[in-house]
């Protein structure tokens, strides 16, 4: 019960910082600059994590266990953090620009869910859905 809590608050937290320091990238600086010293942080930041981490085996054993998601991954973060930055620099407010993502992420992911993963849909998600796109609506009118 604790990771499934932790887990959440941790996805917010870091996602509040991620969206101030997006926000927060200096107009002149080159986004794929800022990029990759951030990824060049976030490589050091998660050696010294492998560390701490409970597992069987170690770093390069770990390796053969990756397959293609690992790469795709990359090209999904890199267009994420470049989508973000230049959002704010076209205008969005941080208070608007990340929820009209994340309603709009989570109604892609809906279909996903349903026909990839079998996962379960029911009326009381069909109204969520409503509520999702109507707050849409209401938050984009001028």
């Amino acid at each position: 019960m604790f990771m499934y809590v932790f887990s959440i608050i941790m996805i917010v937290a870091s996602n509040v910082l991620y969206n101030l320091c997006s926000k927060s990238t200096p107009a002149k600086a080159n986004p794929f600059s800022a990029l990759f010293i951030t990824y060049i942080t976030g490589a050091i930041i998660t050696l010294i994590a492998f560390r701490f981490y409970k597992a069987d085996k170690g770093f390069f054993d770990s390796l053969k266990d990756l397959n293609w998601s690992t790469f795709a991954l990359s090209f999904a973060i890199v267009g994420l953090e470049f989508g973000y930055i230049m959002a704010y620099r076209a205008g969005w407010n941080i208070s608007i620009g990340s929820l009209v993502a994340n309603i709009l992420l989570a109604l892609m992911l809906i279909p996903i869910g349903i026909f990839l993963y079998k996962e379960a849909f029911s009326f009381n998600k069909l109204i969520g859905i409503a509520f999702c796109i109507a707050g849409l609506i209401f938050i984009n009118r001028k």
